[in-house]
C-alpha cells in the first residue's frame, strides 16, 4: 500500500484528502505543517507528499525546497486556492501543482500518475529517479540552476 503524507493547517482539508485518499487504497498520514514534519518523513519514509503552499507561518514553498535539499526523488504535489504561485520559481521542484477544492478528480489522477513506478524514499538525496519522461528534462534542468542560486 503506497503511503502518502498530507500536509496542510487546514484541518478539514486534512480530513477530506485523507478520508478520500484512504477510499482510493492509499495508507495517509497528515501534518499541519510545523516543526517536525520532516522528522516525520525520515520516520514514515512516504511514497509522495501532498503540500500546501500556505501554512500560516510556514511557506509550502520553503518547505517543498527542504525536502528537495534531503530526497531529491520524493513525489511533492503542490495544492493551493492561489493560482498565481505556478509563477513562483520554486514551484518548479514540485511533480504538479493543483488548485485545492472539494473536487478531487484532479488531484487523484496527478497522485496516481506520480505514483506510476515510484520509488520507495530514497536514503540520501544522491539516487535521481529517472523522471524527464514525466517532468520533462526543462523542470530538472531549472531545478539544477535553483539549486546554484
Amino acid at each position: 500500500m503506497k503511503k502518502i503524507l498530507v500536509v496542510d493547517d487546514d484541518r478539514s482539508m486534512r480530513m477530506l484528502y485523507a478520508e478520500e485518499l484512504a477510499d482510493e487504497g492509499y495508507d495517509v498520514v497528515t501534518h499541519g505543517g510545523g516543526p517536525g514534519l520532516m522528522d516525520l518523513i525520515e520516520q514514515m519514509g512516504p511514497d509522495l507528499v501532498l503540500l500546501d503552499i500556505r501554512l500560516g507561518e510556514h511557506s509550502g514553498l520553503d518547505i517543498l525546497q527542504e525536502i528537495r535539499n534531503a530526497y531529491y526523488d520524493l513525489p511533492v504535489i503542490l495544492c493551493t486556492a492561489y493560482l498565481g504561485f505556478k509563477y513562483d520559481m520554486r514551484s518548479v521542484a514540485a511533480e504538479y501543482l493543483v488548485e485545492k477544492n472539494t473536487n478531487l478528480d484532479e488531484l487523484k489522477r496527478k497522485i496516481r500518475v506520480s505514483l506510476e513506478g515510484g520509488n520507495p524514499l530514497p536514503s540520501s538525496k544522491s539516487g535521481i529517479r529517472d523522471h524527464e519522461v514525466k517532468t520533462g528534462v526543462t523542470k530538472r534542468m531549472s531545478w539544477q540552476r535553483m539549486e546554484q542560486i
